[in-house]
């Protein structure tokens, strides 16, 4: 059974950093892309950077691009989000997700991905 665990959150002023984590166990294959998402109170979730298998490359939202980066660890068995330099906006459940090995999307939100249950960031003012 996959699992998905996201740890680091917290609450940060702004101008902060905070490191997320997620932890996997249960994959076969390696998933074919993964990615950090987010959802604020009454709004829509939101998709926040992918890192996709094969190639190693890295996507941003525009709105953390340069301030937010995600990485994998050598075995790709943990996802990481360095957040730096953050805002109250950024406040949210960030949460971790995976598509399946056979292929997906990592940048819209979609039923047969996997996904952690988040881990809170609030950034005060």
């Amino acid at each position: 059974q996959v699992k998905l665990l996201e740890s680091g959150g917290g609450s940060v002023q702004a101008g902060g950093s905070l490191r997320l984590t997620c932890a996997t166990s249960g994959f076969i294959d390696r998933p074919y892309c993964m990615g950090w998402f987010r959802q604020a109170p009454e709004k829509e979730r939101e998709w926040v950077a992918a890192i996709y298998r094969d190639n190693g490359i890295t996507v941003h939202n525009n709105s953390v691009q340069g301030r937010f980066t995600i990485s994998q660890d050598g075995a790709q068995n943990a996802l990481y989000l360095q957040m730096n330099s953050l805002k109250p906006e950024d406040s949210g459940m960030y949460i971790c997700m995976a598509a399946p090995s056979s292929g997906g999307t990592c940048v819209r939100a979609e039923a047969r991905n996997y996904w952690g249950q988040g881990t809170q960031v609030t950034v005060s003012s």
